[in-house]
């Protein structure tokens, strides 16, 4: 009995433990509530931490290349790519911007421009092409640099695309480094710990723009 209920309070610790992100403040880490919400985040701000990042909807950003196309017109279909100021042009309705929206956020807002050019107008909006999910992964590692993804990835599974820690890395003093608009955030990652099943809270979601470095 004694060890079922060990086993019960265990999990309740690991449940509430998830719900913790890491703020860095010179050489120490202190936890911190991550804020739960349903609003849209921005790519820019922190976000969720121990959470996939396609539980809201993959946020789109420059680069990114969007198939779109209205039912019926072939005038109205167009391969658009978001420019680095975040906007793409349409035909009837010029620059809207996509950047920091979902791909059903930015067609419900253009169904609604061109309603009034194509009354009932049914769009689809594809996003054919993913190139701004990009992360850094700098130090000591095999393989260091700039990284495109089409999937979303842990710092475990980052270090590994870099292709995994030198002889001379410092494992537990990795950090990663995160650009809020602003501010800049900075996540411990003790690489012992987690490949050892402790403290999973540390291997977070990387998001756009995010850094790693390995000492």
């Amino acid at each position: 009995m004694e060890k079922i209920l060990v086993l019960i309070i265990a999990g309740m610790t690991l449940v509430s433990s998830s719900s913790l992100s890491w703020a860095v403040i010179g050489d120490d880490a202190t936890p911190a509530e991550i804020p739960l919400s349903s609003e849209l985040i921005e790519p820019d701000a922190t976000s969720w931490l121990a959470m996939s990042p396609d539980e809201e909807g993959y946020i789109i950003g420059p680069g990114d290349v969007l198939d779109i196309s209205v039912w019926k017109d072939e005038a109205l279909t167009r391969s658009c790519v978001v420019r680095p100021d975040g906007f793409i042009s349409f035909p009837l309705i010029g620059d809207v911007l996509a950047a920091g929206r979902t791909s059903s956020q930015l067609k419900s807002e253009m169904e609604g421009r061109l309603t009034r050019y194509v009354p009932g107008v049914t769009l689809s909006l594809e996003i054919k092409q993913i190139n701004s999910m990009i992360i850094y992964v700098i130090g000591k590692v095999n393989n260091p640099g700039r990284f495109i993804l089409n999937v979303d990835v842990n710092v475990l599974q980052a270090l590994a695309i870099a292709g995994g820690l030198n002889t001379y890395a410092k494992r537990n003093k990795i950090r990663i480094f995160r650009h809020g608009s602003n501010e800049t955030t900075i996540y411990p990652f003790e690489y012992d710990e987690v490949v050892e099943g402790k403290r999973l809270e540390q291997n977070i979601y990387l998001r756009r723009g995010d850094t790693v470095v390995i000492p």
